[in-house]
């Protein structure tokens, strides 16, 4: 899969121990920043991520910031992304599964980087069921998304 790979200041370390793991797992990786501690907005690497998954460059997104929320909020703005802060890898994966998750949101200062990575991997492990009621849900969330359009 094409995993683009954002994080703001507080994300920066975990970025740079997530990115061999993709690597590693086969991935091909995108990393849009940051690039160093020094602080940036956490919006601006979000609409990075997100407009990358959005337009097809990335499979799926992951973005780091201090809790995560932030990083979420901000990407679940754009239209067609489908982000979730996710600290305990039943989320990881069942936002995939049920909810067709694209954006894995991860906080920094909320989990370790042993965590992270399992985090990571049952993201990128699972699979959108395709049932119908799962089917059902997330075409209402796109009907959401477009009677705001």
């Amino acid at each position: 899969m094409r995993i683009v790979l954002g994080a703001d200041h507080a994300g920066f370390e975990l970025k740079g121990a997530l990115r061999p793991e993709l690597e590693r797992l086969g991935h091909e990786v995108l990393d849009v920043g940051t690039f160093s501690p020094d602080p940036v907005d956490y919006p601006d690497i979000a609409a990075l991520v997100a407009r990358a998954v959005q337009s097809g460059q990335a499979d799926r997104g992951v973005l780091v910031c201090g809790s995560g929320v932030g990083a979420c909020v901000a990407a679940n703005k754009l239209h067609g992304i489908r982000a979730g802060v996710c600290h305990d890898t039943y989320s990881a994966h069942q936002g995939v599964e049920h909810d067709d998750m694209n954006v894995l949101c991860l906080g920094s200062r909320v989990i370790g980087q042993e965590l992270a990575l399992e985090l990571l991997r049952a993201f990128l492990a699972a699979r959108f069921s395709g049932e119908e009621r799962h089917v059902r849900r997330v075409g209402k969330i796109a009907a959401l998304e477009q009677a705001q359009a």
